[in-house]
């Protein structure tokens, strides 16, 4: 049991995913969503060369005002 979730529900919801997205594109949306978790977490974690660009960013364009 998963969230609640038992075995039947879960089994009902894999076959709404199948008819609606078909069993071709199962792959991709797997993949996409599997990229879009891995970006969410790197964003939460606080990806510390990310940080270190967009602060350069901010910086160089207030000297410039300055």
């Amino acid at each position: 049991m998963i969230g609640g979730l038992g075995m039947t529900e879960l089994i009902v919801i894999l076959v709404i995913v199948l008819v609606i997205f078909g069993a071709g594109k199962l792959p991709e949306v797997g993949s996409a969503l599997g990229k879009g978790i891995r970006n969410f977490k790197s964003s939460v974690s606080g990806d510390a060369s990310d940080d270190k660009a967009v602060k350069g960013d901010i910086e160089d364009k207030s000297n410039k005002e300055a």
